[in-house]
């Protein structure tokens, strides 16, 4: 882990890029599935600001090797969180087909 503020940024990141994702399946399919989408967006708004607030809260703030292992716990979180909404998307998109 490189640092706070990088793991906060990849936070971010990826939680917006499956909102933009939403966003635009939203745009190019106008009249589909409209609760799903919206209900994507607001799991991964929240997602986002559970895994903020735990980065800003870390356990064992005395022990740096409890404190590193939060925050891998925290990264793999966030990987598998982020993996899990776009499986959703993709999940709405199919039932289009």
């Amino acid at each position: 882990m490189a640092s706070v503020r990088e793991l906060k940024k990849d936070i971010d990141y990826l939680v917006f890029e499956v909102i933009s994702d939403c966003l635009l399946y939203s745009d190019v399919n106008p009249a589909e599935n409209d609760d799903a989408v919206t209900t994507i967006i607001q799991d991964a708004v929240s997602f986002r600001n559970d895994l903020i607030a735990r980065v800003n809260n870390p356990d064992g703030k005395d022990n740096t090797k409890i404190v590193k292992a939060f925050y891998k716990s925290v990264e793999k979180d966030l990987l598998t969180g982020v993996d899990k909404l776009f499986d959703r998307l993709s999940a709405v998109s199919a039932k289009k087909a």
